[in-house]
């Protein structure tokens, strides 16, 4: 996952008015200028976390070193964690933003600590107080992004307005050499003891032979963890047989034939604690099968969080009311493949801990389909990946990474014209 793009964009006005004026003035720059050494500042500190429990906290120990040659005026480091962490307390040199999911990431909760000390050349510094981070009901696999830099790297224009923390303020203390990082930016994973729940509801149908009728089947994570849903990572899908004696007249959205079976994927807020996707077919009844029944299902990829097995797997009942042909083979479950994409939306509510409560609040909680189970009405659409700036308008994208793995679907917010 990427960390958020400082998103300073200047107005388009601002950047034409700069004129062949300010490229001449450029290029007139004296070339020491271009030369001039540059600090190299680098962050580190910090290993993997494991093992961490729902309602506990752990320290963030950050480093903070500069490889060049020359000393760095002001320093910003950037801390950045997934839904499943929040921060502690914010101190009063620091701003939190909460910053909804987008291109290819997944929500965040940042927070931005400005330092106006001098970070010599060969020296390695450390905060005099680690900030603490707090692991929420809803932590599984989760993330933690740190960045350094000279620059203030600005609020995400796809966030809630930035709030300044009331806490004591942090300062970088000299410590002994050693333990410094080596990159500009760090990812650390955070693995929680926590499961969630994934479980499918089937459908019990009714209706006369050369009738077309609805089936509704659904997928739920019924928590109490969330799973990141990563693009191109084999993650759960969803697997629909019909009940035998029918043929599929459309499929639902997000799903793929495959043999007598539709294997379907999912909007990424689906995966959130509460969450869930519908599929509905629409099906006709060709002829009467005695007992038919078809099934819905999980795929059998490894899900260690979710030790629950018994309701990975439902039925699909079928009742052929009337007079009408029997038969004892299953009918044909051939027809439209359904599309795998189609719009999205998304809406964000509910509690977010210390700082996700003041800067925007926890994004999901509960995430579903609409009604026909191919049109979403709300949810979390999360996003991971290289990240892009935002752009004027609303872009859609799905991403289909192979039978047996997840679909996501995304949103970029809309902006306004610059």
């Amino acid at each position: 996952m990427p960390m958020p793009p400082h998103n300073r964009r200047a107005p388009r006005a601002a950047v034409a008015a700069l004129g062949a004026a300010g490229l001449i003035a450029l290029a007139a720059a004296p070339a020491a200028f271009a030369d001039e050494p540059a600090p190299e500042l680098v962050v580190g500190g910090i290993g993997p976390i494991d093992g961490v429990k729902p309602g506990s906290t752990f320290d963030l120990p950050v480093t903070v070193a500069n490889k060049g040659t020359r000393a760095a005026a002001k320093v910003w480091v950037h801390y950045a964690v997934t839904r499943g962490l929040d921060f502690a307390e914010v101190p009063s040199n620091c701003r939190a933003q909460y910053v909804r999911s987008y291109d290819e990431m997944p929500e965040l909760w940042t927070v931005a600590c400005g330092f106006d000390q001098a970070v010599e050349p060969g020296a390695v510094y450390t905060l005099d107080r680690p900030l603490r981070a707090k692991v929420l009901d809803r932590a599984l696999n989760d993330e933690l992004w740190l960045r350094v830099g000279e620059d203030d790297p600005g609020v995400d224009e796809n966030g809630t307005a930035p709030v300044a923390g009331t806490a004591p303020a942090v300062k970088l203390v000299e410590s002994p050499a050693g333990g410094e990082g080596s990159a500009r930016v760090v990812h650390v994973p955070v693995t929680s003891v926590n499961t969630a729940d994934f479980q499918v509801t089937g459908a019990a149908l009714k209706g006369r032979v050369g009738e077309t009728v609805p089936m509704k089947v659904e997928f739920t994570n019924a928590g109490p963890a969330w799973v990141m849903g990563r693009p191109g990572s084999t993650s759960v899908s969803v697997v629909v047989t019909p009940p035998a004696g029918t043929s599929v007249v459309k499929a639902a959205t997000f799903c793929r034939a495959k043999g007598g079976a539709y294997r379907c994927g999912m909007l990424a807020g689906a995966l959130n604690e509460g969450g869930r996707q519908a599929y509905t077919f629409k099906l006709r009844i060709d002829k009467r099968v005695t007992h038919a029944k078809g099934t819905v299902a999980l795929s059998t990829e490894a899900r260690p969080f979710d030790p629950h097995k018994a309701d990975d797997r439902a039925d699909i009942t079928l009742d052929v009311t009337g007079g009408g042909p029997t038969g004892s083979t299953g009918g044909s479950t051939s027809g439209s493949g359904g599309s795998v994409g189609g719009s999205t939306g998304g809406s964000t509510s509910g509690s977010g801990g210390s700082v996700g409560g003041s800067v925007g609040g926890s994004v999901g909680g509960s995430s579903s389909t609409g009604n026909d189970g191919t049109t979403p009405n709300g949810g979390h659409l999360a996003a991971t990946g290289s990240a892009a700036l935002p752009i004027t308008g609303v872009a859609a994208a799905a991403v289909v990474t192979g039978a047996g793995t997840l679909v996501i679907v995304r949103r970029r917010r809309a902006q306004g014209q610059s």
